[in-house]
């Protein structure tokens, strides 16, 4: 079977789940058999030392999961701003991106700064509102968050019910299916965000995200002899599963799309009920 690729960016304030996401994705679909631990220094994608010991990502970390025809390959970024650089030079070799946010916490410091890159390379990117079922956690009111600190247009793909508790599940919308195409088109444009709430402890939520970057998210035309090799990424420890030499997307334009409502007049005013 041929294979459609992705190169896909995790990226996340520092201690919003990124790595967790990271780790239930590729358990989810069977590249390893239980899951890791960030506390305990035993994810997939945190092979240095200090990062065991720290509990952060400090290089940038591959690992890859096929879905159906689709072989996403995941890029695992640094959080922590003091490594912003590393997560720049990651930011070259995707094709779109999935933005961590705590459902309790919000918009932090390090969201306004990647979704800044993000805008300015004109990556498609997807949200994931994750740890859903922690004390505190928020739906309705985080989606207004992201519309008024990032002034993003969003669409929730997902809805939520008992958030905040350990029963916290998440069930699909399937309002908008029959305007598929043109939530892709839109997300591609980067004038569309679509949103989808879950919790990689409790896999909540994380069928419906894989279903979006299936549908919504394409490879971008790569520049004619132009590989990237050496990701330095999980190939930096035995046993890592790094996809190089991967394919380096286009020159992207600087400045940030122009800001549109969906066409489809529902995206940027979509609530949870």
């Amino acid at each position: 079977m041929s294979h459609r690729i992705v190169n896909l960016g995790i990226l996340a304030h520092v201690d919003a789940g990124k790595t967790s996401l990271t780790e239930r994705l590729l358990f989810d679909h069977g590249v390893i058999d239980e899951l890791g631990s960030v506390d305990a220094g035993t994810t997939r994608t945190d092979h240095d030392e200090l990062e065991r010991e720290r509990g952060i990502t400090i290089r940038s970390a591959v690992a890859s999961f096929e879905a159906g025809d689709l072989r996403v390959n995941l890029i695992d970024t640094p959080g922590h701003p003091d490594f912003i650089a590393e997560v720049e030079r990651a930011l070259s070799v995707l094709d779109g991106a999935v933005l961590v946010l705590s459902a309790v916490e919000g918009v932090q410091a390090q969201t306004r700064v990647l979704m800044r890159s993000l805008r300015r390379l004109g990556l498609p990117t997807l949200i994931f509102v994750n740890k859903i079922d922690r004390t505190g956690a928020r739906t309705g009111e985080l989606l207004d968050d992201l519309r008024t600190k990032l002034g993003l247009d969003l669409v929730a793909r997902n809805r939520v019910h008992d958030p905040g508790s350990p029963d916290a599940r998440t069930e699909p919308d399937h309002s908008l299916d029959e305007l598929g195409e043109l939530l892709a088109e839109q997300t591609a444009a980067g004038r569309l965000h679509p949103v989808f709430f879950g919790s990689a402890l409790t896999g909540q939520g994380v069928a419906e995200l894989t279903a979006g970057i299936a549908a919504l998210l394409r490879p971008r035309e790569s520049s004619p002899g132009s590989p990237v090799r050496g990701c330095g990424c999980a190939a930096k420890s035995s046993g890592a599963l790094c996809p190089a030499p991967f394919t380096r997307p286009p020159t992207m334009p600087s400045t940030p799309p122009s800001s549109r409502a969906c066409p489809a007049g529902r995206c940027s005013t979509a609530r949870l009920p």
